[in-house]
């Protein structure tokens, strides 16, 4: 007979696996926690003689319970005070990473922009392309069919392409443009920060009411230099130092004594979209 420490080794096996699904559904990994959670509890509470395949089970269930909680969020998210931006969580605590989909499918931008798609439109692009489902058993777990799945697989696919770089840089190369932003960013030169920001670069920050940020997105370039240089002008720089998070480099920080972690979209080798996460409640997943 089996055991309930029996059960719960073998879900344990599967929850690294299991927090990157609802994290890349959800944008928040406090949230990510609570659906598998949900799922381990019903996983120990379910008869499992007739489940041949556990990984199918718990996938179902952990989409299954995301997307009802990604529909309340989303109602919740558009009250919130100022853009509201993903969570940022350090790399290691985002499950296994050993494909480029599954790593670009957690990049911070990627996240960010799958803000822009349906409840139903982001299960089938994470499950597709994260997960490598077939239409069918997407359509099985999203109780549609895989003729919508598929026409909602190119509908998000569409609404992403102009926003993700399609050429990203490699991770060296990615922290050298981070840290050349920085540089220029806290020496305020101007002309430095013109070479790496692209024409249409959009700042966003997140202070969700608790600290003080912009309450909407900077748009252009010559908007963010002068944004930047206000804060400059304003605000002391604390320590910074890059940290691992969301598959890629990010910039841990202190601005007026306010820690934030911010992260970079890359277009064309410049920065295209900056992202300041101030809010302390979503820090406690990169260890600032």
């Amino acid at each position: 007979m089996e055991t309930p420490q029996t059960a719960t080794e073998q879900f344990e096996t599967y929850r690294p696996l299991l927090l990157g699904l609802a994290y890349r559904l959800l944008g928040s990994m406090w949230d990510a926690e609570d659906v598998v959670q949900d799922a381990y509890l019903r996983w120990t509470g379910t008869d499992r003689t007739d489940i041949r395949e556990p990984r199918a089970f718990l996938i179902t269930v952990v989409s299954r319970l995301a997307l009802d909680q990604l529909r309340s969020a989303r109602v919740t998210r558009e009250a919130y005070t100022g853009p509201w931006l993903p969570e940022p969580v350090a790399t290691e605590a985002l499950g296994p990473l050993d494909s480029a989909e599954l790593r670009d499918t957690v990049a911070y931008a990627t996240i960010h922009l799958m803000e822009r798609l349906s409840p139903p439109e982001r299960a089938v692009f994470v499950l597709r392309e994260a997960f490598d489902l077939p239409y069918d058993e997407i359509a099985r777990i999203l109780d549609t069919t895989p003729a919508n799945c598929r026409q909602m697989h190119h509908r998000a696919g569409r609404h992403l392409a102009a926003g993700r770089d399609r050429f990203p840089l490699a991770e060296d190369d990615h922290a050298e443009l981070l840290a050349r932003f920085l540089q220029a960013a806290r020496s305020g030169d101007l002309t430095a920060l013109t070479d790496v920001l692209t024409e249409d670069v959009v700042a966003w920050n997140d202070g969700g009411g608790k600290v003080r940020a912009a309450l909407r997105p900077i748009e252009g370039r010559e908007r963010v230099i002068a944004f930047i240089a206000g804060l400059i002008a304003r605000y002391p720089f604390g320590p910074s130092r890059i940290v691992d998070a969301n598959g890629g480099p990010a910039l841990a920080l202190t601005v007026d004594g306010a820690e934030q972690i911010v992260t970079i979209a890359v277009r064309d080798g410049r920065v295209d979209g900056i992202y300041a996460v101030l809010n302390p409640d979503k820090l406690g997943h990169v260890g600032v």
